[in-house]
């Protein structure tokens, strides 16, 4: 009698055991769920139409039909990358991401934002257009070039060294683009920390997020059209006491002039790397703005800035946690004022409306 009381006793605490051990591991299993989605859990309501399931059964394969096509393209231009990377923020800071960047002007649209002299440096529009032909081959009307964009953009960070980032999908394209709008929404080089604050948070992103977004410029060059103002614009000077936050380091700043020696460049095909590893995603754009040698007035300003100098410094000893903080910023812009539903169209070809 005993001996099956003990029995009982025993077998009831081994289902017991049996019932906690499932649910922590339930548990652990929705934590991790919620570790891998937690980007898509901080899109803002506007965006919530988008889903990291959007084509789960219209296209299974797009994200690898677009990386597939992507790899010989990184692997004869190294700097692919970073031109997917700005071609998707030049797009999303205009009208939202929408590919309204990837339209020709013809008569139904007659302001192409590539109009705008800040487009100056997009390239890889077409590249764009010839993934958006693989997946048509497979996936006939159902993906938007929006989503190719942000797709492309997603893996150029993923193979230069980047976090890898899962961004949730279902933009529609634009029927629109203006170059008007984008010479008045696209930042100037001359942004100051207070207008680069505003611009983000319009986004949704807060101060880390809107200092790591900053980030993406450890890939590629600038132009020196974009960065002659500063160093021989008397008022960018280091001998002028006001700008006490856009200081250059001396030799630097030597440097650049030797790369940039005329205060009109000669061509636009002259330019300088953003940071000494221009190919790799890394967290190196902020340890050499700590020491000034970053190319406009905004990086020497978040590096001295109360606000931001903290998060710079934390960016700078630390890669993974800019990684962290920068893979969440990264959807945060993707996903803004993005059309869903029965706003926009899917185009069959990226520059011309349907």
């Amino acid at each position: 009698m005993v001996k099956d009381l003990q029995s009982s006793s025993l077998l009831r605490q081994l289902q017991q055991e049996r019932i906690c051990s499932k649910m922590l591991r339930l548990l652990r299993s929705v934590m991790m769920v919620m570790i891998l989605v937690i980007p898509g859990l901080l899109v803002s309501v506007n965006e919530a139409h988008l889903s990291y399931g959007h084509y789960q059964t219209s296209c299974p394969n797009v994200e690898a039909l677009v990386k597939d096509t992507l790899v010989p393209i990184f692997l004869t231009d190294a700097t692919a990358p970073a031109s997917f990377l700005r071609l998707l923020f030049h797009d999303c800071q205009v009208q939202g991401c929408d590919a309204s960047l990837l339209l020709n002007s013809e008569r139904r649209n007659t302001g192409s934002e590539m109009i705008s002299s800040k487009n100056f440096m997009i390239r890889n529009r077409e590249s764009i257009g010839l993934i958006k032909s693989v997946v048509e081959s497979e996936c006939p009307g159902q993906v938007s070039c929006a989503d190719i964009i942000a797709l492309a953009a997603k893996e150029s960070v993923a193979f230069t060294g980047g976090p890898q980032i899962q961004v949730p999908l279902g933009r529609k394209d634009s029927t629109s683009s203006s170059y008007k709008q984008a010479d008045l929404s696209l930042p100037s080089p001359q942004v100051s920390v207070d207008g680069m604050l505003q611009i983000f948070k319009s986004k949704g992103m807060n101060l880390q997020e809107s200092v790591a977004v900053l980030g993406a410029r450890t890939l590629g060059v600038e132009h020196c059209l974009n960065i002659v103002d500063r160093l021989y614009n008397p008022k960018h000077t280091n001998s002028n006491a006001a700008s006490a936050n856009d200081m250059l380091e001396k030799g630097y700043e030597v440097v650049l002039k030797m790369q940039c020696p005329t205060r009109v460049p000669l061509t636009n095909l002259t330019f300088v790397p953003n940071d000494v590893t221009p190919l790799t995603f890394d967290n190196q754009y902020y340890r050499d703005i700590i020491f000034g040698r970053g190319l406009f007035g905004i990086d020497s300003s978040i590096s001295k800035d109360p606000r931001t100098s903290p998060i710079v410094k934390s960016f700078a000893e630390d890669q993974n946690y800019f990684f962290q903080v920068f893979a969440s910023a990264f959807v945060k812009l993707s996903s803004t004022n993005v059309l869903t539903g029965n706003l926009g169209q899917i185009r069959s070809h990226c520059s011309r409306l349907n």
